[in-house]
């Protein structure tokens, strides 16, 4: 089962990832900076389709949104599953307008790892239209009558921080891109003067999927390219922090993830700082 893990390096766009069905444990994340909440609702979107897949979103909002900035979700490689809904919500309580986008389309979603590495291998496999369904996204969130149009940013889980990265190194108009325990390593570097977006990446420590060269190698492209970015490590994080089914997941299929509640509420507050940051 690891090698399956270890084999998703092609493109050097993903290492791994982990997530899975939104998991009844609370994390103190949703309340972390922010004692008042906004009122929100949600609603489920097709925004686009492409290859004959309905790309599925879910969109959460303050209940009052006007002019909001948005803030796409990328979803890990197992899909769309309720994680990246849960986080779109949370950002709608901060007063975001959150969108979780469909990067398999269908809103397929993955029950063991042999699947979720098909999906996403499909994507990777086919770079050009994983970008088109990203845009299609964005442009769509873009169009909402309750958002500001000029104010976008992404993040990504796993899978997700990997294509929110590769979307600023290819110079999407994004104001900030944030990654969650996401690969690092790329086959298309940031250039010099390219990159739009300000970038974050919260990294776990102890996270064996990302190596110490990943890192070092992360830190020095983006400084050749003259980017703004920020790079956190986490003590004794392992791969899929932020994630409460994450040990679990481990556990079942013999892989080295484990979530960490502080990392996870601390990753969650720098990500709000960096939001209000680059809108």
């Amino acid at each position: 089962m690891r090698r399956i893990i270890y084999g998703l390096l092609l493109a050097g766009l993903i290492q791994s990832c982990t997530s899975a069905p939104e998991s009844k444990q609370k994390s103190m994340s949703d309340s972390v900076s922010n004692p008042v909440k906004s009122e929100i609702k949600t609603r489920e979107v097709v925004y686009a389709k492409h290859k004959g897949k309905d790309l599925v979103g879910f969109i959460a909002e303050p209940a009052n949104a006007k002019n909001a900035p948005v803030v796409l979700v990328v979803h890990e490689w197992w899909g769309q599953t309720d994680y990246p809904r849960k986080r779109a919500k949370m950002l709608a309580e901060l007063g975001y307008i959150g969108m979780a986008i469909d990067m398999y389309g269908n809103r397929s979603i993955a029950k063991h790892p042999k699947d979720a590495q098909a999906f996403m291998m499909e994507t990777l496999n086919d770079i050009t239209e994983a970008e088109a369904r990203f845009k299609s996204a964005m442009d769509y969130a873009k169009r909402l009558s309750t958002a500001d149009s000029s104010k976008v940013a992404a993040i990504g889980y796993c899978y997700g921080g990997a294509v929110v990265l590769h979307m600023a190194r290819k110079g999407y108009d994004l104001d900030g891109v944030a990654s969650f325990h996401g690969s690092l390593g790329t086959k298309t570097p940031a250039k010099k003067s390219q990159v739009k977006a300000k970038v974050a990446v919260f990294n776990g420590a102890a996270d064996p999927m990302v190596a110490e060269a990943s890192i070092k190698g992360f830190k020095n492209e983006m400084t050749a390219a003259g980017v703004d970015f920020k790079f956190v490590n986490y003590p004794d994080a392992k791969h899929g922090f932020t994630n409460p089914e994450a040990t679990k997941k481990g556990e079942m299929f013999k892989l080295p993830l484990a979530y960490q509640k502080e990392a996870d509420e601390k990753s969650w507050s720098a990500l709000q700082t960096f939001l209000k940051d680059v809108f």
